[in-house]
């Protein structure tokens, strides 16, 4: 499956993407050790992204991956054990930062997540101490925009029922969007 957005294709990872993976993934700040080699990424490809949800984040302009979104579904992460909830993660090279990529690929999967997958809920964490994580969870960049004063976000103007938690253990800190009305408009 593929998915796009106004500058964006998501896509499923390709082994021919390994030597894009490793230019970003050589020095990483995303908790995970840097990549040692073309070959490791191509491996990391092959068996950390290839979940069936699991998407190279590419742009438009030249298709070049950037960057890894996915939802981890039930099996996949330990985030739930429910079928109708799975976990956002993302990962974008580090010059790509700041453009806002990132919260416009996961506006759709949040999107696909809802609608074409009937999730009810989708968590989202971050570990301790990642500040632009922190940042772009808790403070809406990530996925919708503005988180009003009930707890509940507001999808630009509409104001759909999403609520927003928020748990924590020792390590990580953990948000899960939640959505009480089946009819979600972005």
């Amino acid at each position: 499956m593929q998915l796009t957005t106004e500058r964006l294709i998501l896509r499923p990872w390709q082994e021919s993407d390994a030597e894009a993976l490793y230019n970003y993934a050589k020095d990483p700040i995303a908790g995970w050790p840097p990549h040692k080699s073309v070959e490791e990424s191509r491996s990391i490809i092959r068996d950390v992204f290839s979940g069936k949800e699991c998407y190279a984040v590419c742009l438009k302009e030249n298709g070049k991956a950037i960057g890894s979104i996915a939802l981890k579904l039930n099996g996949e992460t330990d985030m739930t054990e429910q079928d109708d909830e799975c976990e956002l993660g993302y990962w974008l090279g580090k010059e790509f930062w700041g453009q806002g990529l990132i919260p416009e690929a996961a506006r759709e999967l949040l999107r696909h997540g809802f609608e074409d997958l009937n999730m009810q809920t989708i968590w989202c964490g971050y570990y301790d101490g990642n500040n632009k994580s922190k940042q772009r969870v808790l403070y809406s960049k990530l996925p919708l925009l503005q988180q009003v004063d009930n707890g509940c976000l507001d999808f630009s103007s509409k104001r759909d029922a999403i609520t927003l938690d928020v748990e924590a253990n020792e390590n990580t800190i953990f948000v899960s969007l939640t959505a009480l009305t089946k009819t979600l408009t972005f």
